[in-house]
């Protein structure tokens, strides 16, 4: 899913949350599990980052990096019963992203056209959201340099597979170092993430993606009414 177009993370935080995993533990461990499957698309899509049209991906790796750590600090101070009641709004904020993210960027683009300090605040300001849940941060980055004038859709998918590992990298090792990972299930996970993070990425190219972005969406919506309803 994430390799693909995004989502993955509706799928494992609430398949850890549902097995008993406490909330801030099971959003930990899912991107513990999560984020070597990210390295591991950017290596399949290596060969489309030739060409992001004037989007420099070490400008952005900093930024993400910075944002990253943010996010991952204020996730280990939040209090889990915080956490919980905040949950489903994310996951609401995620699937609103996902189904239409796209075409709200490209209603913006028709009169909004930002800069290169404009595109790295955004960037900054995702990648907390990033270090902190992520659900759908990918989309998000994409909407936005969108904004910045980058078209190429390949390009973008190569650069948002790095830029999000990258904001995932540094929110591990915070997680790391607090001790909050629940190891067995996020190696678990972790083998399956590597594993279809190459695989989705070389698989993608062959479908619809019309069809998996439905397929996604449906899934999103349905753990966020799920997660409402808990």
């Amino acid at each position: 899913m994430n390799a693909m177009a995004g989502g993955g993370s509706f799928v494992t935080f609430p398949a850890l949350v549902f097995s008993g995993v406490p909330s801030i533990n099971a959003n930990v461990s899912s991107t513990v599990a999560l984020f070597p499957g990210s390295f591991a698309s950017a290596w399949a899509y290596r060969d489309e980052f030739s060409a992001t049209e004037g989007l420099s991906v070490k400008a952005l790796l900093p930024v993400s990096l910075a944002g990253g750590l943010v996010g991952a600090l204020l996730l280990l101070f939040t209090p889990v019963h915080t956490f919980d009641v905040v949950v489903p709004w994310l996951l609401l904020l995620g699937t609103l992203a996902f189904a239409f993210g796209r075409q709200a960027g490209d209603a913006l683009r028709r009169v909004v056209q930002i800069g290169p300090a404009a595109l790295r605040v955004a960037q900054f300001l995702l990648s907390i959201y990033g270090g902190y849940f992520g659900g759908a941060v990918g989309l998000m980055m994409m909407a936005v340099w969108s904004l910045f004038g980058v078209r190429d859709i390949h390009s973008m998918n190569a650069a948002k597979t790095l830029l999000v590992g990258a904001t995932n990298t540094i929110a591990v090792v915070c997680f790391i170092i607090a001790g909050t990972v629940w190891w067995t299930p996020a190696l678990v996970m972790l083998a399956g993430g590597v594993a279809g993070g190459y695989g989705g990425a070389r698989l993608g190219r062959r479908l619809n993606p019309t069809h998996i972005r439905i397929g996604i969406t449906m899934v999103n919506t349905a753990m966020t009414v799920v997660f409402f309803l808990r």
